[in-house]
């Protein structure tokens, strides 16, 4: 029984030595895939097609990260489900830092709540790196209203409820919901006229057969320097670089509004913190440079770098809880 009792205890030291032996030669070789980070090429995965904001934000921070790493760094489009495609596909990928993405805040915060055919859980399989830039979205109006300022906007609205109306690019999208948002923090009440895109849905706000939208200020903005539209309010908390005479809805009384889409890159949950941390550095450097942040402003996106990717952590926690709630009060999430 003795020598039962004692072989077993053997083969429970053996095991318990065999799994030490191989943690401590994985956290070595990790250690070591760090220090020689990177030796190879990089891939960006970017869920939207070549041309699109995100897409030329990728390839612009990618030029100078490739200079600044040593190694190439190759954008590969995968478009569809709305950008959450390339974020499954890298919650797969092996997490040694040779594969990223950089995300919009759709995929990570929009998504998982109102899709059921997305693979991948947003707060648990990705290592955040860290945030690159907004993309703040402007509040525009049809030019016969007379509905040329916010007040305006507010005293039209509230002495004649559901009158108004609003367009966006689509249920649940970020156009959708940032309206939706405003409406909730004014005590507004307006009918929601969904599109499938921005050039349908700024047509017939031009054209009168609908109030207002709130969309990218990319898209916005050239129709309010032409006179086509009224530039109401800046959804971010800063006045936009590209038309600081534009207010923010902030400065206009909307308590707590800074609202937008951000750009962010992550990498598969598991990849080495050092390896984090020298993305994350690299990609500050790179947005400090004035001749990449001017021409990220020129795209119409604001520079906006994270101190840490913990605090990039606590934007996507933040930012998916923020519009699981608004998802969840219009009766939009996923059943």
């Amino acid at each position: 029984m003795e020598s039962i009792q004692f072989s077993g205890s053997a083969r429970v030291v053996g095991n318990f030595l065999k799994a030490f032996i191989a943690a401590t030669v994985c956290a070595f070789s990790l250690g070591a895939q760090a220090a020689d980070y990177p030796d190879k090429p990089i891939s960006v995965l970017v869920g939207f097609p070549p041309g699109t904001s995100t897409d030329s934000v990728a390839r612009i921070l990618s030029e100078r990260l490739s200079k600044e790493l040593g190694q190439p760094i190759i954008v590969k489009n995968r478009p569809g489900v709305g950008g959450s495609l390339a974020l499954g596909e890298l919650a797969k990928m092996k997490p040694d830092g040779y594969t990223i993405a950089l995300s919009a805040s759709g995929p990570l915060g929009i998504n998982p709540h109102l899709l059921k055919n997305i693979n991948y859980d947003a707060l648990k399989d990705f290592s955040p790196i860290g945030q690159t830039s907004w993309l703040p979205f402007l509040l525009v109006t049809n030019k016969t209203k007379g509905l040329d300022t916010f007040p305006k906007l507010v005293e039209y609205a509230r002495a004649n409820p559901d009158k108004l109306t609003y367009a966006s690019i689509g249920l649940g999208t970020t156009s959708h919901l940032l309206m939706a948002m405003l409406l909730e923090k004014t005590n507004l009440k307006m009918v929601h006229v969904p599109y499938t895109g921005s050039s349908q849905s700024q047509a017939d706000v031009i054209g009168g057969n609908v109030d207002m939208t709130i969309d990218t200020l990319v898209t916005t903005l050239p129709h309010v320097k032409s006179g086509r539209l009224n530039g109401i309010a800046v959804s971010t908390s800063d006045r936009a670089n590209l038309d600081p005479t534009i207010p923010t809805l902030q400065e206009q009384g909307v308590p707590d509004y800074n609202m937008g889409a951000w750009l962010g890159f992550v990498a598969p949950q598991g990849t080495p913190p050092a390896i984090v941390k020298r993305l994350h550095d690299e990609v500050n450097k790179a947005l400090k440079d004035p001749e990449i942040a001017q021409r990220l402003e020129a795209l119409g996106t604001q520079v906006v770098m994270s101190p840490s990717s913990a605090e990039f952590n606590d934007l996507i926690i933040k930012n998916y809880d923020t519009w699981g709630r608004l998802i969840k009060q219009a009766g939009l999430e996923q059943k």
